[in-house]
C-alpha cells in the first residue's frame, strides 16, 4: 500500500502503482520532518529518563526485608499500569488544571498566581515523561525483580565478608548480575524508539503545544483514518518500522561488543 495510490474500489492488488511517490510527498512536506523530530525527541526523552527507574525500583524492593511493607509498595506501584490512559490522562488534567488543580492551588499559594502547566511546552514535556514513568515503571520492574532472584546469595555473603557495604554490594554484585537483562531491555526499548504511545500522546496533547506533541502515531491517525490518505499513512508507518529495525541492529551490535547481545 505504501507504494501504491490506494483506493477502496481497486483494492490493494489493483490500485495504481506509484513507486516512491508517497515517500517523496511525505518528506517534501515540512510538517512531516517536524513530526519525525517530535517523535524522536519524546521517545528518547522517555527512554533515557525513564529507563533507570524500573531498575532502581527493583533494587530497592529487593533490599526490603519486611514482607508486609514490600507487598504494599509493590501493589501501589504496579497499580497504575492497569489503568487505561484515559483514566490516567483524566487524573493528570485534573491535578494540573489551571483553575482548580491541586498543583496549581499549591503553586498559587506559593507564588501568588496560577500557571498553565498543560499549555507550556517545557512543563508539558515534564508531565508527559513523568506520567509515563509513573504508569509503567513499577510494572516494568517485575522483569528486573525476576533477574535479581537468580543472583546467588553466596555472592552477597562473600562480598560482606570482604568488607563490602550495601552500596558496594549493589555496585559489584547486583548490577553485574542483572547486566544482561538490562541490555536486553534496552535493545527492546530502542526498537520502540519511533513508537510514542498513541493513547498517551493523544489524551494529553492540545493545540497550544502541537509543535512538540504531534508525533507519527497521531499523524497516521489524522491523515489515515480521518483524512483517508491510506497510502501516505502506510508509507510513514513503513518508514517508522525501518528506522526501528535499524536502531535495534545498531544497538545489538554495540551490545555484542560487550558480550551481551540479543543474538
Amino acid at each position: 500500500m505504501a507504494f501504491k495510490h490506494y483506493n477502496f474500489g481497486d483494492g490493494i492488488l489493483h490500485s495504481p502503482w506509484v513507486g516512491l511517490e508517497n515517500f517523496r510527498v511525505l518528506f517534501s512536506t515540512p510538517a512531516t520532518l517536524q513530526i519525525i523530530r517530535n517523535t524522536l525527541m519524546l521517545s528518547l526523552l522517555s527512554i533515557f529518563i525513564g529507563f533507570p527507574f524500573p531498575i532502581l525500583i527493583a533494587i530497592m524492593l529487593n533490599e526490603v526485608r519486611a514482607m508486609w511493607f514490600k507487598r504494599i509498595v509493590q501493589t501501589l506501584i504496579f497499580l497504575p499500569h492497569f489503568f487505561s490512559w484515559i483514566i490516567v490522562a483524566g487524573i493528570i488534567v485534573t491535578v494540573f488544571s489551571q483553575q482548580a488543580g491541586t498543583v496549581n492551588l499549591l503553586w498559587k499559594y506559593l507564588f501568588g498566581q496560577s500557571y498553565a502547566f498543560m499549555y507550556h511546552e517545557g512543563s508539558w514535556l515534564s508531565i508527559f515523561v513523568g506520567s509515563g514513568i509513573w504508569k509503567e515503571a513499577g510494572f516494568s520492574a517485575i522483569v528486573y525483580l525476576a533477574a535479581l532472584s537468580s543472583i546467588d546469595a553466596s555472592l552477597y555473603e562473600a562480598a560482606s565478608l570482604d568488607g563490602a557495604n550495601k552500596w558496594k554490594q549493589i555496585w559489584h554484585v547486583t548490577l553485574p548480575g542483572i547486566s544482561s537483562t538490562v541490555v536486553l531491555m534496552f535493545i527492546l526499548a530502542m526498537g520502540r524508539v519511533m513508537e510514542v504511545g498513541f493513547d498517551q500522546i493523544f489524551m494529553l496533547q492540545n493545540s497550544t503545544v502541537s509543535n512538540i506533541s504531534e508525533v507519527i502515531s497521531t499523524y497516521i491517525y489524522k491523515i489515515g483514518l480521518m483524512g483517508s490518505q491510506f497510502s501516505l499513512s502506510a508509507a510513514i508507518g513503513l518508514f517508522e518500522s525501518l528506522v526501528s529495525l535499524i536502531l535495534v541492529l545498531i544497538t545489538n551490535r554495540i551490545a555484542r561488543k560487550f558480550g551481551n547481545g540479543l543474538w
